[in-house]
């Protein structure tokens, strides 16, 4: 690189392929949790319910009358921990032109704003990822700007049921600014399935452009829930900035953890607590006059928006808090900002003898 013979362009081109990572050590990847490690909500079972099922920051957004159970796996390629399994339990082989299933992730448009899109200074996308699928064939991965309904597709082709990495570069887009805020703007979909609807028309590869339904996605796409026997495990999941593919960035579990808690967190089952526990959240004691009581429960990280709460009692059921550990009583949060909640409120009957406390696990979300 220090040859004089080299001019600065020369020189400049030769450092992004030997340094790739010069100025930015750490912090390379978009992705949270693109290591599968954390779980919050433990295993789902069957369904075909749109929601964040087990992975935290991985989203099953389906219109598909197939259903999967998803669950954090152990089976991984080298060097990782864990991987989540999309097991197809009801199968579905006619594909009606409306359906779909994608695995989403969503990235807050603050968070992407180094891409420079919209810019005359937009940067490429460089995403990579590792799959294991038992249903080999072409698979379509989609950036999808959600600010500007702009998107850009490319296909990987799965020809083996073994682990490989997969890296995609997507082209830079000076059209369309990422909002700089904390609402999704860019994400990364995972097509396991797609109806007539989203592949009868030509594929943006080389370009982003206008997201048309019927650009987005391959007329080569397998159906990855045809049959009961398939499974798709996806981990080391990576996004970032220029053309330059690295190394996995390996975060630690707790960093990945507290990455994760700023969209969801639990007092109870997953990863943390106990299921049936009523302690580990809401502590106060009851108010002189009516239902409920004021007391305090703080979130570890701040959440990206005021959340929304549900209420365990010491039963695990939903909607309900405990008094003295024995009484349980229907009950919401209030007084909820980005950092916790301070009051419950109840039903009638919650006593106000002072020694008997008011306790509550809960859930809080603030997903994208």
């Amino acid at each position: 690189v220090k040859n004089t013979n080299f001019t600065s362009a020369e020189k400049q081109d030769l450092t992004d392929d030997i340094l790739p990572l010069a100025g930015q050590l750490s912090n390379r990847n978009k992705v949270i949790n693109g290591g599968m490690m954390i779980h919050q909500r433990g295993a789902a079972s069957a369904t075909n319910s749109s929601d964040y099922l087990s992975s935290d920051r991985f989203l099953t957004n389906n219109n598909t009358s197939s259903q999967v159970a998803v669950t954090k796996s152990t089976d991984t390629p080298d060097g990782f921990s864990a991987s989540t399994k999309w097991d197809c339990t009801t199968a579905d082989s006619n594909v009606a032109a409306g359906d779909y299933f994608i695995i989403q992730h969503r990235m807050e448009g603050q968070n992407v704003q180094d891409f420079a899109k919209g810019t005359s200074a937009a940067k490429q996308f460089a995403l990579s990822f590792y799959i294991k699928a038992t249903k080999t064939g072409v698979y379509t991965v989609e950036l999808e700007d959600t600010d500007n309904a702009r998107a850009c597709s490319k296909t990987i082709t799965v020809s083996d049921t073994n682990w490989n990495r997969y890296s995609l570069i997507f082209p830079a887009d000076t059209t369309g600014a990422f909002t700089n805020d904390a609402n999704s703007s860019l994400t990364i979909n995972f097509w396991l399935m797609a109806g007539s609807n989203f592949t009868s028309g030509t594929l943006q590869t080389s370009s982003w452009g206008a997201r048309t339904s019927a650009n987005r996605v391959s007329s080569s796409n397998v159906n990855a829930l045809d049959s009961t026997s398939n499974d798709f495990l996806l981990t080391g999941v990576q996004l970032e900035v220029g053309s330059v593919v690295t190394d996995f960035e390996h975060r630690s579990f707790g960093q990945e953890l507290a990455l994760c808690q700023r969209y969801y967190l639990t007092t109870r089952g997953g990863n943390n607590g106990n299921p049936n526990s009523d302690f580990a959240g809401f502590f106060g004691v009851p108010t002189a006059n009516g239902a409920g009581g004021y007391g305090i429960a703080l979130f570890p990280v701040a959440m990206r928006a005021t959340p929304t709460i549900v209420l365990y009692d010491g039963t695990a059921t939903a909607g309900k808090f405990t008094q003295n550990g024995i009484n349980y009583f229907t009950g919401t949060a209030s007084g909820i900002n980005t950092n916790g909640f301070i009051l419950i409120h109840g039903a009638t009957g919650v006593s106000t003898g002072t020694n008997y406390t008011l306790t509550a696990g809960f859930t809080a979300s603030a997903e994208l």
